[in-house]
């Protein structure tokens, strides 16, 4: 039961990560077919919640939010080795909070990875698509964001002290358990009946020895 709970963890993860790539890619595509032009145009950002939210275009050379620019293939080695850790940690993964959260994480790294690794100007220095932008904020993208509520969310996880696996139930010591009361049920089956009942006065006159006060 244990192993079908486990396979569905996964999927979990999986499917958060893979829909997370979807959707970055989706919505890059999409900037870098439609912002870009208009950006580089003059037309300027695209306003959703005036003065809230904007669709801009940018080229980010560093980390989420635009950190360490300049910095490309240390942040490309690095979410390889993150999301090999991630890979192999999933083996070991019962819960359902952590393995949405890093299911998000995964899918953020492979997000902004797929951009440093086919974007010019070359493989693991490309620089990242972002264009989602707000007041006195760097702008970023769809796997920014999954990859900042992935790191609070398993912030707050390990806070209330969730465990990334639940421990396997011992079945031999209720297998034993059973086994023993299977054994004596058994046992008590096949038990002598008991002989402490008086026998009837026929029974021990069994070999026709005449009762007293019998005729000849």
């Amino acid at each position: 039961m244990l192993q079908g709970a486990h396979r569905s963890v996964l999927a979990v993860l999986a499917s958060t990560a893979v829909g997370i790539v979807l959707i970055d890619q989706v919505t890059k595509a999409w900037a870098v077919a439609y912002l870009q032009p208009r950006i580089e145009g003059g037309e300027g950002p695209i306003y959703l919640i005036d003065p809230l939210l904007r669709l801009t275009y940018v080229e980010n050379t560093g980390a989420a939010w635009g950190m360490g620019a300049g910095y490309t293939w240390i942040f490309t080695i690095v979410a390889v080795v993150v999301g090999v850790v991630i890979v192999r940690f999933a083996r070991t993964i019962t819960s359902r909070a952590w393995a949405l959260a890093l299911g998000g994480l995964l899918g953020g790294l492979l997000g902004n990875l797929i951009d440093r690794l086919t974007r010019p100007p070359g493989p693991g220095l490309g620089s990242v698509v972002d264009f989602i932008g707000l007041p006195n904020f760097p702008v970023f993208n769809v796997a920014d964001m999954a990859i900042t509520c992935s790191a609070v969310a398993m912030i707050i996880l390990a806070w209330r002290g969730i465990p990334l696996s639940e421990s396997e139930p011992d079945d031999s010591s209720s297998g034993d358990s059973s086994s023993g009361d299977s054994r004596s049920e058994e046992s008590a089956s096949q038990a002598p009946m008991s002989t402490d009942e008086p026998m009837h006065e026929d029974e021990l006159r069994h070999d026709d020895t005449p009762a007293a006060g019998s005729g000849p």
